[in-house]
């Protein structure tokens, strides 16, 4: 496996999602489900315009791509938003395997017919079994 240095930024990711999901539930709590969510990507925002502007402009290449890829920033928002609602009523442990559970079987399902653009890759037992173990860990934890 020649990637195998991109699973520990893979894992970091992960763990910073829950941090963002504890954070996402009081702040929602206090100021509301919207205006956190607002508050998270204005700072988000503020962080990749200062990349943007120290970094070389791209927004050529950016725009030469399908139009329908950019519908993914509607995705976050809504991401946000679940993550608001949901943690304080079922807590980050729950809030995050069922977001896990979700994005797994749709990444089988992304990988299994190629879809978006992305390579085909079989799924195989292996990769339903991890989905399975990963729906019992929901149920575990519920």
């Amino acid at each position: 496996m020649k990637q195998i240095w991109i699973l520990p930024l893979v894992l970091l990711a992960g763990m910073g999602l829950s941090v963002e999901a504890g954070l996402l539930g009081p702040l929602g709590e206090g100021a509301g489900q919207l205006w956190a969510t607002f508050g998270i990507f204005g700072v988000g925002t503020l962080l990749l315009t200062f990349g943007l502007v120290f970094g070389r402009p791209r927004l050529g290449l950016m725009f030469a791509k399908p139009r329908w890829l950019l519908t993914g920033g509607i995705l976050g928002p809504v991401y946000v938003v679940a993550l608001t609602i949901a943690t304080p009523h079922i807590g980050v442990g729950l809030t995050m395997v069922g977001i896990l559970f979700g994005q797994v079987a749709a990444s089988l399902a992304i990988d299994q017919w190629g879809l978006l653009g992305s390579a085909r890759r079989e799924v195989d037992g292996y990769r339903l079994g991890a989905l399975v173990a990963i729906l019992a860990a929901l149920w575990l934890i519920y």
